[in-house]
């Protein structure tokens, strides 16, 4: 065989342990797990970081207020430096749709060392310890609940014995650029954290999505959450490391009725999205960059490009494995697109989604380099630990 049939042989390689031995990452039936209600309902506070999130307040904000939970519940909105008007819409729509008591409050400026997202939380933690919670909803202002979530996720909680339940919002998907990159976000983030893995006790793989995490609070003070991942730009990870490593017990599953209602019309609103984050995934590191690129390549890119050139020279070995590759890659796809109730012919375009995430990732690196670094809400994080700056 030719040396790119080796390589195309070698991305199949790839492929069949990603479907065999990744926690079967490409399934969609991880969902919140068996649950029965309690005898008792203990008392949740939910905080809710702000920045800015008027636009999206209208649709969100309602879903948190109408909860239909048995016991004491109040919700947080902690509206950190908002230059529009977040904070007094809040309170409008509290005024208008009633529901559970809503507090808001500003946390003043982070300090240095604080991301700001961490310090609007920490801010809201404090305001609901005084309530003596036993557990805390750390949702994002743009996530809408379906009227029973809350109390979804405490009976899971309660029944499985978990610290942390935690559901990824579904994104979404309206604009072409969304059909085309957020089912393929949470399935490179399955690919990365199998669900399956996260909910085992044990196992070492640990993650969180921000949008929805139930903690119960003993647990967070164990953790000295937030205070110990008080600079982490991916903190929902970083929650779940924590927690995990504290001995908690967590689980991340796909949510059937939590939305994100965040619009990403054009692809630059999506590239801002994930390259604000991406090289601190890999924890700054040039060689784990280079290794991440050269591994995308050979998983993603390889298969499309043998089909090519071993059609166009006449190498059916390279054309036939480099197929075979993608068509493995396509199908552990189509169960994403299906959750996500997208045509199923979008699952062969994997490889060109691939390509653009790989440039995000490279970007984020660029702009780490040269001082722009992570930014949530306007902040910047030229380096781990910086000051931030606003801009």
């Amino acid at each position: 065989m030719s040396a790119f049939a080796w390589t195309a042989a070698g991305s199949l390689a790839a492929w069949l342990w990603l479907l065999l031995c990744q926690g079967l990452f490409w399934r969609t039936d991880v969902r919140l797990p068996r649950r029965t209600e309690p005898d008792a309902w203990p008392s949740v506070c939910v905080v809710v970081p702000a920045r800015d999130e008027a636009a999206v307040l209208p649709a969100s904000l309602p879903s948190l207020l109408a909860q239909e939970y048995p016991g004491h519940a109040e919700v947080f909105l902690i509206d950190d430096g908002s230059a529009d008007g977040t904070g007094d819409l809040a309170r409008e729509l509290a005024r208008r749709h009633g529901g559970l008591p809503l507090t808001v409050d500003s946390p003043g400026e982070p300090p240095a060392g604080w991301t700001g997202k961490l310090w609007a939380v920490r801010h809201g933690i404090g305001l609901a310890r005084a309530r003596d919670p036993e557990y805390l909803l750390l949702t994002d202002a743009d996530i809408a609940h379906a009227p029973d979530s809350l109390r979804e996720l405490v009976a899971a909680a309660r029944t499985g014995g978990f610290d942390v339940v935690s559901q990824m919002a579904r994104l979404r998907v309206e604009s072409l650029w969304e059909r085309l990159v957020v089912p393929a976000f949470v399935y490179f983030f399955a690919q990365l954290y199998p669900f399956r893995r996260i909910g085992r006790k044990g196992a070492r793989t640990a993650a969180a999505a921000g949008g929805c995490v139930l903690l119960r609070t003993e647990a967070a003070e164990r953790a000295r959450i937030p205070d110990a991942i008080r600079h982490a730009v991916i903190d929902d990870v970083a929650l779940a490391r924590a927690v995990k490593g504290g001995g908690g017990h967590i689980w991340l599953g796909l949510a059937e009725r939590v939305d994100s209602v965040r619009p990403y019309p054009r692809l630059r609103d999506l590239w801002r999205m994930v390259s604000r984050s991406a090289y601190a995934q890999l924890r700054h590191n040039p060689l784990v960059l280079a290794g991440t690129v050269a591994g995308l390549a050979l998983v993603y890119l390889v298969p499309p490009v043998a089909v090519v050139m071993g059609a166009i020279g006449g190498d059916t070995a390279t054309a036939a494995l480099g197929g075979a590759a993608w068509l493995v890659m396509a199908g552990t796809y189509m169960p994403m697109l299906r959750y996500y109730r997208q045509p199923l012919w979008l699952a062969p375009l994997l490889p060109f989604t691939a390509f653009l995430y790989l440039l995000m990732t490279v970007d984020s690196a660029v702009q780490h380099y040269r001082g722009r670094g992570a930014a949530w809400k306007g902040r910047t994080y030229p380096r781990p630990g910086a000051v931030p700056d606003e801009g």
